[in-house]
């Protein structure tokens, strides 16, 4: 008996050591991954830095002020002549970001809420991952769609046809990435208000409430930070959106607030120039990097907002 109880302890020992490294390999391992996402977007960042520093760098040079940056109404860098007014980009960036917002934010979450709330559990089974597919399409297809049968239509629907919507606009576009991004929105949201524990569905069910009115004076509210979330990254992810925009908005170098008219977008003009024979090093070459830089400042407010306003709002079971 004395033997098999030496024995018996030696191998808990062993397995007790075994698990022990295997927790110390693991928590290697993992912290690497980590570190590594940090010291890539780190890197990211500071190219980013550094060649715009060397853009401003560039302007100065050719004699060129920093202040026309903000003041002029056109983006012309590989023009003979150019000019550098990024309010255009901007401008063309928010009007398909927004137009895009109108439409995957109302469908996202009424979505979500009739997911969560509503369906039944094999009719829920099969309806997330069908709208997921949607997140699938390569954004090639969403643009060639908006451009070969969203404008047409909008071209039929709208009065005055060919002469008032553009081949290429922002309307069309920015309406196709809501789209794409419907997904997204429904997917988050969803998880965020299944999340919400039933006993406060319950609780309200127990005060006399009805279905239509727990969810929005006791689901939504408790759900609202995810739900912010999924707003945000679906904002991030639409003005980031490259395809769509460079197939269906058009490159209209011209400060224009009509979304029925061609305009530019910051993706859009990255593009164009990538395409292109620019040579590297010089001035138009760094305004790649000026405009990575500006996709990279905005998509961090957005992010800064949302980080706030779940840490504000959050509500504590």
């Amino acid at each position: 008996m004395a033997v098999q109880s030496t024995r018996g302890f030696a191998a808990y020992e062993a397995q007790r050591l075994r698990s022990k490294w295997m927790d110390r390999i693991m928590r290697v391992l993992t912290g690497a991954f980590a570190y590594f996402s940090i010291i890539v977007t780190v890197g990211i960042t500071l190219i980013l830095i550094y060649e715009t520093y060397h853009f401003f760098n560039e302007l100065a040079e050719q004699g060129i002020s920093w202040t026309q940056i903000f003041t002029e109404t056109e983006w012309t860098p590989l023009f003979e002549v150019p000019k550098f007014g990024v309010v255009v980009i901007v401008v063309g960036t928010l009007m398909t970001t927004i137009i895009a917002m109108v439409v995957a934010l109302p469908i996202g979450l009424l979505s979500a809420i009739f997911l969560s709330e509503y369906a039944p559990p094999k009719l829920r089974a099969v309806l997330k991952p069908t709208l997921e597919i949607l997140a699938g399409v390569p954004t090639v297809v969403y643009g060639f769609f908006a451009l070969l049968v969203i404008t047409p239509i909008l071209q039929k629907m709208i009065p005055g046809g060919d002469a008032v919507v553009a081949g290429l606009n922002a309307l069309s576009a920015g309406f196709v990435m809501g789209i794409m991004i419907i997904p997204l929105v429904a997917s988050l949201s969803e998880d965020a208000i299944y999340a919400v524990p039933n006993l406060l569905r319950e609780g309200s069910y127990a005060l006399g409430a009805t279905k239509f009115e727990t969810i929005v004076n006791v689901v939504l509210p408790s759900a609202l930070s995810g739900i912010i979330s999924a707003f945000i990254l679906a904002v991030s992810r639409a003005v980031g959106e490259t395809m769509i925009v460079a197939l269906a908005a058009g490159q209209s170098p011209i400060l224009n607030f009509n979304p029925l008219d061609s305009v530019m977008t910051i993706t859009a003009f990255i593009v164009q120039v990538s395409l292109g024979d620019t040579p590297t090093g010089t001035l138009p070459f760094f305004t790649i990097f000026f405009g990575g830089f500006l996709l990279f400042v905005m998509t961090l407010i957005l992010n800064v907002l949302a980080d706030w306003f779940v840490r504000r709002y959050r509500l504590m079971y």
